[in-house]
């Protein structure tokens, strides 16, 4: 069967032939000037939303000065939410009310924070269910982050992330595979080069997965 293709909408197919609306490839079902999303990234729900930009990331506006990035092959799981900047109110003076939202004056009125910085998350990381991911974030490839995890700040390349506030509870590989992981980047090959060596990718064989 032939891998489907990165703007599939729905990839994956149920015994009776139909689509499962429950899991999307994002780059296919999201179309938002403040989200870049790699190719074959996925999302899942049980109660698959109309809007799958305003399920995971809420307070991303068309208007936003903020950015959400997602790399490639990443996999997001149900009730996974990325709250970004656009999110937050000022809270370096007296109070943190946001009144500018009532009184029509929008994002130039004077209780706007100033605006905050992108989110980005690498390649190949996998978000278990209700993770959530807080403005400003930088995960690293092949993280893989707790179901119910609270993240933020920078979190390193294939580290495994539990808890609220979330810690790196491990790392998966040793630096030196971690570099040689990085640097042959498999989700930057061509799709059938992928699918045809798949064992090579989810297997542990460094020196399979270098000879390719």
């Amino acid at each position: 069967m032939q891998f489907p293709s990165s703007d599939t909408r729905h990839p994956v197919m149920l015994p009776d032939g139909s689509p499962h609306n429950g899991t999307v490839f994002l780059s296919a079902a999201i179309s938002h000037p403040r989200m870049d999303i790699g190719a074959y990234t996925y999302a899942s729900a049980f109660e698959p939303p109309d809007d799958w930009a305003g399920r995971l990331a809420p307070y991303l506006f068309d208007f936003s000065p903020e950015t959400l990035r997602i790399g490639r092959f990443c996999q997001i799981a149900d009730g996974v939410q990325f709250i970004t900047a656009s999110a937050n109110h000022r809270y370096d003076g007296f109070s943190s009310f946001p009144f500018m939202i009532f009184t029509g004056a929008g994002p130039a009125g004077p209780s706007m924070p100033e605006p905050g910085p992108d989110t980005t998350i690498g390649h190949d990381v996998w978000i278990g269910q209700g993770g959530r991911i807080l403005p400003g974030s930088t995960i690293g490839n092949g993280v893989i982050i707790g179901a119910g995890a609270v993240i933020s700040g920078t979190i390193p390349d294939y580290a495994i992330v539990g808890g609220n506030p979330g810690r790196v509870i491990r790392m998966r590989f040793d630096p030196e595979t971690i570099k040689t992981l990085n640097e042959i980047a498999w989700w930057n090959w061509d799709i059938d080069k992928i699918v045809a060596n798949e064992v090579a990718i989810v297997g542990s064989d460094l020196e399979a997965l270098l000879a390719l």
